[in-house]
């Protein structure tokens, strides 16, 4: 471990900060993670760590000490840091007491590889990071092939996006492409489409989700565009018992995610 950096002014703590913003990010291809699960995930995903920044008074415990060993092992640069500097380049409840750099990763649909009848999630145009990544969370316990990011609105490897799906946004193989991409890739590949809206005239449970098939979802704000229903098997809905029309959208993948891994179990 690289001596101690105690100053919030140091150019290096300074560098890193700038992360926060996404310009930052796009033009130096790399993103922060948070945390430690989350940084293990980060590695144990494949992803390159160029440097780990650690407050030892935070990152204690077992998980924490698998961690450090794992970023030796990897020849990752690891600085340890003080209170003042670490508050500089961490966000919120400072998760453990770890901020990673990483290169972030490039996924296009051509690179995903699947089963010869996958299960994939797709969500077209949602804003909230925090959506997404709880989506993407949620397609890592139901044991999707991938998941696509349609019309992305944010960077998917988003710091917040990386909180919000644990690290799971590293385990889940993930793709970003406009919808005449996804919709055309799906075309070529012979991949069903369940969509779900919330004027969908199927009931989600009556709907077939086996064999090769994407689960695609909109924005709460916009919902899905009309090119998906042209193309479904089964446009589908959740039904909705008081006065909102519809649930949050991680909320209703899970709802769809596991009918779907119900169905394929059986």
């Amino acid at each position: 471990m690289s001596p101690a950096i105690t100053s919030a002014a140091n150019p290096r703590i300074k560098a890193v900060a700038r992360l926060r913003g996404r310009r930052e990010r796009d033009r130096q291809g790399l993103t922060l993670i948070d945390g430690v699960r989350e940084t293990l995930r980060a590695l144990q995903g494949g992803a390159t760590l160029r440097e780990a920044f650690i407050d030892r008074d935070l990152c204690t415990g077992p998980e924490c000490s698998a961690l450090l060993e794992r970023l030796r092992e990897e020849k990752v640069p690891v600085f340890e840091v003080g209170r003042q500097a670490f508050e500089r380049i961490a966000y919120g409840d400072r998760l453990g007491g770890v901020v990673a750099v990483a290169e972030t990763p490039v996924h296009s649909l051509d690179e995903l590889v699947l089963p010869p009848e996958p299960l994939i999630g797709i969500v077209e145009g949602v804003e909230k990071p925090g959506n997404l990544g709880a989506l993407l969370r949620t397609a890592d316990g139901a044991g999707l092939n991938a998941v696509i990011v349609a019309e992305s609105a944010t960077d998917l490897f988003n710091p917040n996006i990386i909180r919000a799906s644990l690290g799971t946004v590293f385990a889940v193989p993930v793709s970003v492409a406009s919808t005449g991409d996804v919709l055309e890739w799906l075309r070529r590949r012979q991949i069903a489409i369940i969509a779900a809206r919330v004027d969908g005239s199927v009931d989600y449970t009556q709907a077939d989700y086996t064999g090769a098939l994407a689960i695609a979802l909109g924005s709460e704000a916009r919902g899905l565009s009309d090119a998906w229903a042209e193309l479904a098997r089964a446009s589908v809905r959740v039904p909705m018992h008081g006065v909102a029309d519809s649930l949050n959208v991680s909320v209703t993948a899970a709802v769809l995610f596991y009918e779907a891994l119900r169905q394929r179990r059986t």
